[in-house]
């Protein structure tokens, strides 16, 4: 499956919109990234300098579900440089039971703040946690789904 790019910032889906092709792209400036690594890890990588806002965040999770094909795969969501999620949003990429475990990925301590706004609202079942370092979220990912 190729990799989904889905609108972000300003750009308004219908409420009803759940379902996204992996042949849907959207022309905006900054945009939500959705992929399936080779490894078998999700890949969500939010836009930086931009509220992440629900219309957005629930075609991402559509976007997962998709990829998932009803399996329960690891997700690595990069939070790098965002601004803020909304309520809304955090409950929609939260709410997924077709995530394993779950590893936030930034830089700063802002980054750090957002992403355990987001982990605040993920259930118990699923194993979620922060990192600056891509190669130690991919190898907590991997380690996490064979437990699963």
């Amino acid at each position: 499956m190729s990799a989904q790019t889905l609108p972000a910032q300003e750009s308004r889906l219908p409420d009803g919109a759940l379902h996204v092709s992996s042949e849907t792209v959207f022309g905006v400036t900054e945009q939500i990234t959705v992929d399936l690594s080779q490894d078998g890890i999700v890949e969500v990588t939010l836009p930086p300098n931009t509220v992440v806002r629900s219309p957005e965040a629930r075609a991402a999770a559509a976007a997962v579900r998709a990829f998932a094909e009803g399996r329960r795969l690891p997700l690595l969501l990069t939070v790098t440089g965002v601004l803020s999620v909304t309520n809304e949003a955090r409950l929609a990429y939260t709410n997924s039971v077709f995530v394993s475990a779950c590893a936030l990925l930034g830089e700063s301590p802002v980054d750090r703040v957002i992403a355990h706004y987001l982990l605040r609202a993920k259930p118990e079942s699923v194993p979620a946690r922060f990192f600056t370092s891509e190669a130690e979220a991919r190898d907590w990912l991997r380690e996490r789904h064979r437990e699963s």
